[in-house]
């Protein structure tokens, strides 16, 4: 079988190795903490609205009998992030003053418009999720250029400005970057979990910044096994993730992402722990938490002349 891969999407295992860059993140910060607030909740595959499945990811296990049948069950696990989960987050936010990137979904953002006016207004970013939760992959060329238009547009109409930044749904496909370079007006994608710290490819005779997610912090593992057992297991990973960074930071500082979903970390007791996790975060002096199109802002800023790396 022969496969054939985009100009520009080799795999490269070498990035910065050993040469990292001497970073300095504002007033001296030793870690940069990006809180990612996945908003899919009226995105999600779902019957209603032409798709052959049921949503498959959340925390209720089974699924219908019969995929002729709508998922009540799971339906309402997606409304409790959109109804109560994410206002509880919200106000997390608030009280700690903490500026986070609100990767949403344009569909989604459009069914809740109180809850995407909060977001505007409180200044955490949006960076577009999608048009629907739904995996470029499975997409012709047509089609994903299609939807990565129509999901600037709509995000654009709503939020009265357009997104800087883009995040598919798990995996892009191998034409995503060139098509959001080709679309323009996007300052980062973060389509790679393959680095601590933001990076520059050569995509269509342009450079490109990608700002990496993460799976590793992430409370998409109260919803999969392995996973975590208790909130205590999520502040944990990402205290010991913070804290080692921070560590290193003394001489390299590095960034870290923490993925977050209303449905799931909305819940009252892990909302607990997402609290414990600023506050601890907010005493160690050195960490700045910033939205990612701050940290994209600042890597084109003072960081343009860095060297491309090839790869996804």
């Amino acid at each position: 079988m022969v496969i054939r891969v985009e100009p520009g999407t080799e795999r490269d295992f070498i990035g910065y190795g050993a040469d990292l860059p001497r970073v300095e993140w504002p007033g001296g910060a030793r870690v940069a903490v990006s809180l990612c607030l996945n908003y899919e909740e009226g995105a999600e595959h779902s019957l209603l609205d032409g798709d052959s499945v049921n949503e498959w990811v959340g925390e209720i296990s089974y699924t219908p009998t019969s995929a002729e049948h709508r998922d009540l069950s799971q339906e309402s696990v997606y409304e409790y992030g959109s109804r109560a989960g994410a206002w509880r987050l919200l106000r997390l936010f608030d009280r700690t003053q903490t500026p986070v990137t609100v990767y949403g979904c344009a569909e989604a953002l459009a069914r809740n418009r109180p809850l995407t006016r909060a977001f505007v207004d409180a200044g955490h970013e949006i960076c577009s999720h999608g048009l629907r939760w739904r995996e470029p992959s499975g997409m012709t060329e047509d089609e994903e250029r299609a939807e990565i238009r129509q999901a600037v547009a709509t995000i654009t109409e709503l939020c009265g400005e357009r997104p800087v930044g883009w995040y598919s749904r798990y995996a892009p496909s191998d034409r995503t970057r060139r098509l959001l370079v080709e679309e323009g007006g996007f300052r980062y994608d973060s389509n790679a979990y393959n680095d601590d710290l933001p990076y520059w490819v050569q995509v269509a005779g342009q450079r490109h910044l990608v700002v990496p997610y993460t799976h590793t912090y992430n409370d998409g593992r109260f919803a999969f096994s392995p996973g975590y057992g208790n909130p205590t297991d999520f502040f944990e990973n990402c205290r010991r993730g913070i804290q080692y960074l921070w560590e290193e930071g003394e001489t390299s500082p590095k960034m870290i992402s923490i993925g977050l979903h209303a449905r799931l970390i909305g819940q009252a007791g892990r909302a607990s722990a997402l609290r414990d996790l600023i506050a601890w975060a907010q005493d160690l002096p050195g960490v700045w938490f910033a939205r990612r199109r701050d940290i994209a802002d600042w890597w084109h800023h003072h960081y343009s002349d860095l060297p491309a790396h090839g790869g996804q």
